[in-house]
């Protein structure tokens, strides 16, 4: 079963590079080249025989061959491809087969190297390494060509990886007994300590070969960051075997240094490459996953922001219900009833339920997209019945109210219902703002003007304690609030409202004098309402 193009673009295998990547690639390329060109003129110079330097070389390219088998192993775990099993397979080859060879280096561990090794045995296990390298790398490349059937089935990888882990492991033993044990099989390479054989042309010259058709394929099918840094290998290698076999025609030369210290390129590569782009992905996971979370958050905001107005507007007539209704019981249980008090507590808290429910019709009303249902509005009859709304609260806390209102306002077009609710925040702030003053009158100031053909003016303006100049730029931002039990969303959905009519709502306060809330709204003809209702 096939992957579809648009999961493929998130394993490493098809992440296509960038140009930052691309030149990074040529660099390191060039780089190589430059340093090849500048010691081939030299390359036959003889050096000091130093046979510990190869078993130090050999455990390099172990332990970074190995981290980098262990990466490809679990990027195929996730893609499912086969040339990546391959590759992941080449790169375990690699680091196994360089513990023999550490082992059975002639001068490094013994005269002759460990495991019964010959003369022989360190330069074959040397071209085996690398002819087996090429061949993993070739048959990446060729998978790689073949993309649209190389992917396994939808099994476990785990048991694909056990078997080519097992095969690697059987394939290097076996070739370990070849090089020592079964040497005499083998033509020989090595002349004596210094010199090298003519015939090791051959099998060098195969192994370039193999590499550079690896590089050819990859160099036509390139896809992916791996396969560019890939091409980056096939050419070191490639330059590290002239080095290694055709060049030098002794042992121990500058050359046959040089190219086996290019192995330490051809090793470390791909596990840079995969380190940085793991991390690069990582790091991506993690933005992705802290958007999603953000997004998450919104969503439970937006949904805790429509509870919490509801309950925020519900919360007041619902107050109003259980006052009137306990200030009815006490009239009723005196000992000379009131009874045209309790009518007016009755008839109030049949108003306050008519207003809960007005609330739920308000609150649904403003969170819809559809257009409002105008109406013609009488700005001071708003401000009246806000008023009468809020007599009792006004009337517990002891606050006078102060009116000025227009003569004849000209009407106003909106919904009538979420601009009270607007004047009735308003008043319920201010009333909420003076319950802290003590030492002074508390006193609201309601006052409306037309100003101008084209707006009208409602300001709400109370004696409390004023707000904090830092606070005062956020007043209408959801869930910030100067209150000790404060949602933070009256204000919020009050400028939601007032916006959605075409006006404006400001503020402006100083410490100890108080708050004032300006509300702009737009004045329109009756014939411009019949218009937009129509």
């Amino acid at each position: 079963m096939a992957s579809s193009e648009a999961d493929d673009v998130t394993w490493l295998l098809d992440l296509p590079p960038s140009a930052r990547q691309t030149w990074a690639a040529a660099t390191v390329a060039a780089i190589t080249l430059v340093g090849f060109a500048a010691l081939v003129p030299f390359a036959g110079r003889p050096l000091t025989e130093l046979n510990a330097f190869f078993p130090s070389l050999d455990a390099i390219v172990f332990v970074t061959d190995l981290i980098t088998s262990a990466l490809l192993f679990a990027q195929f775990s996730i893609s499912r491809s086969r040339s990546l099993l391959v590759l992941a397979s080449g790169y375990l080859f690699t680091a196994l087969i360089v513990i023999p060879h550490a082992l059975t280096f002639a001068g490094a561990f013994s005269p002759t190297g460990l495991l019964g090794a010959g003369l022989q045995t360190g330069s074959w296990l040397y071209i085996l390494w690398h002819f087996g390298f090429a061949v993993a790398l070739l048959a990446y490349a060729a998978l790689r060509r073949a993309r649209r059937v190389e992917l396994v089935s939808e099994t476990s990888t785990l048991p694909m990886i056990r078997w080519s882990v097992a095969g690697v492991f059987v394939l290097v033993c076996g070739l370990t007994w070849l090089a020592t044990a079964g040497a005499a099989l083998l033509p020989p390479i090595i002349l004596d300590k210094t010199h090298i054989s003519p015939f090791v042309i051959y099998p060098i010259t195969l192994t370039i070969l193999t590499s550079a058709a690896a590089l050819a394929v990859l160099l036509v099918c390139r896809r992916s960051v791996l396969d560019q840094w890939l091409m980056v290998v096939a050419l070191v290698s490639i330059l590290e075997l002239v080095f290694s076999g055709l060049l030098p025609s002794v042992r121990f030369s500058l050359g046959f240094y040089a190219g086996r210290s290019f192995s330490l390129i051809t090793s470390s590569v791909v596990l840079v490459v995969l380190v940085a782009e793991t991390i690069r992905l990582y790091a991506n996971l993690a933005r992705s996953n802290a958007m999603l979370q953000r997004e998450r958050n919104n969503r439970l905001m937006n949904v805790e922001a429509v509870v919490a107005s509801i309950a925020h507007e519900v919360k007041q007539p619902l107050l109003g219900v259980t006052a009137r209704g306990s200030a009815a019981r006490r009239f009723l249980a005196q000992s000379s009833p009131d009874i045209e008090k309790v009518q007016r507590m009755l008839d109030e808290i049949v108003g306050a339920g008519f207003r809960a429910n007005e609330v739920f019709e308000n609150i649904r009303a403003l969170f819809r997209t559809a257009a409002l249902e105008n109406e013609l509005i009488d700005v001071n009859e708003l401000v009246l019945g806000a008023l009468r709304i809020l007599y009792s609260e006004l009337e517990a806390h002891d606050i006078t109210t102060n009116m000025e209102l227009t003569c004849n306002p000209p009407f106003i077009t909106g919904h009538k219902g979420q601009l009270q609710e607007v004047i009735l925040n308003l008043i319920q702030n201010a009333i909420d703002a003076m319950q802290a003053v003590t030492n002074r009158s508390r006193i609201l100031r309601i006052h409306t003007e037309q100003q101008g053909p084209e707006v009208i003016m409602i300001k709400v303006e109370d004696s409390g304690p004023g707000i904090d100049p830092e606070k005062i730029s956020r007043m209408f931002t959801a869930f910030v609030t100067t209150k000790a039990k404060g949602m933070g969303l009256g204000l919020a959905i009050c400028q939601m409202i007032v916006e959605r009519h075409g006006g404006r709502l400001s503020v402006s306060s100083q410490l100890g004098e108080g708050a004032r809330f300006q509300l702009i709204l737009p004045i329109k003809t009756v014939a411009q309402v019949g218009q937009t209702v129509g």
